[in-house]
């Protein structure tokens, strides 16, 4: 997957400036694809270039104007065709997974401390992803949601998100006892 594809997909649902979509991944898309703001800039000109996105200014009296954008049907029919394509697995790139492989030849007291900073890390995620979930939820239980909400492509990504990181903080849990347990 490019960032194009999803930056394409985090203006579905609205008009946005560059900030704002920074915020949008910061909060919603970072689950699944992390982008610094000056990478979104960036590829809101090459799309903007390549018609895939359309941008208007706004005026604003007490700010500098800002641009606002739009997935144009160019944009559409490349997330349709980019959600056609067979999707290529993922695969796990994490330093702290490194660690713990060695962690019968090093210090167990700094692993220890880094798995506890992750397992921080990740309940924090959890504790967002439920208030994410139970906005767009918008006072519906999560099967009304899921049967009738207009959208439910952010709210089933965010669902992995959580998954996601209740599986990164029950493991590191885990490993931070048979660490402990084996000292």
């Amino acid at each position: 997957m490019a960032l194009r594809h999803a930056v394409l997909a985090a203006l579905l649902d609205e008009e946005l400036s560059g900030y704002q979509l920074a915020k949008a991944f910061d909060l919603g898309v970072a689950n699944f694809w992390h982008a610094q703001p000056q990478q979104l800039y960036a590829e809101l000109t090459r799309l903007e270039k390549d018609g895939l996105i359309a941008g208007r200014e706004v005026v604003q009296e007490a700010r500098p104007n800002k641009r606002l954008f739009h997935v144009t049907a160019a944009g559409l029919a490349e997330l349709e065709g980019f959600t056609a394509a067979s999707a290529k697995p993922s695969f796990v790139r994490d330093d702290l997974l490194v660690k713990v492989q060695a962690a019968d030849h090093v210090d167990t007291d700094a692993l220890i401390a880094q798995l506890s900073e992750r397992a921080a890390f990740a309940q924090a995620k959890v504790e967002l992803f439920g208030t994410l979930l139970h906005t767009m939820r918008a006072g519906r239980t999560e099967e009304e949601f899921l049967r009738h909400g207009d959208r439910i492509g952010p709210y089933l990504t965010c669902l992995r998100g959580l998954a996601f990181e209740e599986g990164n903080r029950e493991w590191c849990e885990r490993t931070i006892a048979v660490l402990r347990e084996r000292r």
